[in-house]
């Protein structure tokens, strides 16, 4: 029985759909980090990227760009320091803000992360065969939910049925 339900599903089953895509190449990433005995988790790079970019930044700062919770970046800022790559310090100004910034272990190891990464759209590209029409329907998707949250969605659609 080699059926694949979640395709089955079709439309009803999106979520889960990207959530198994997202999966995948997660997986395959993290399994070559290990491989080249490399001790970073593949959600990790967006935060090297931002803090790259702009030296120092407070989680919300980083949390906001990419529309992650903020509890989502405080975990990912942890762990990240836990393995030697951010460090962390009271704002000057605002003694409650955490400022955020790249060590020197992980401002040194930046070129060999910048090549996998690099590797990794290549493969990306691969993917979508250099299609990259996909990103217009996500964009939409994005901005439908941002204009009407999804819970707002399917409730008024549930409270519709159970009037009928």
């Amino acid at each position: 029985m080699n059926q694949d339900f979640i395709k089955e599903l079709g439309y009803k089953a999106l979520d889960s759909r990207l959530k198994r895509i997202s999966d995948r190449m997660s997986h395959d990433v993290r399994k070559f980090y290990k491989e080249m005995k490399i001790d970073v988790e593949p959600n990790w790079y967006l935060v090297f990227m931002l803090l790259q970019k702009n030296k120092e930044m407070a989680i919300i700062d980083i949390a906001e760009p990419l529309g992650y919770s903020h509890p989502s970046v405080v975990a990912i800022i942890k762990k990240m320091a836990d393995k030697g790559y951010l460090n962390i310090k009271k704002d000057s100004t605002d003694k409650r803000k955490q400022m955020i910034s790249l060590t020197e272990k992980a401002v040194k190891m930046l070129p060999q992360l910048e090549q996998i990464w690099d590797s990794c759209e290549n493969a990306i590209l691969q993917v979508l065969s250099d299609d990259l029409g996909i990103f217009d329907y996500l964009d939409e998707i994005d901005s439908r939910l941002k204009s009407e949250s999804f819970h707002n969605r399917f409730k008024s659609e549930y409270l519709k049925k159970g009037k009928s």
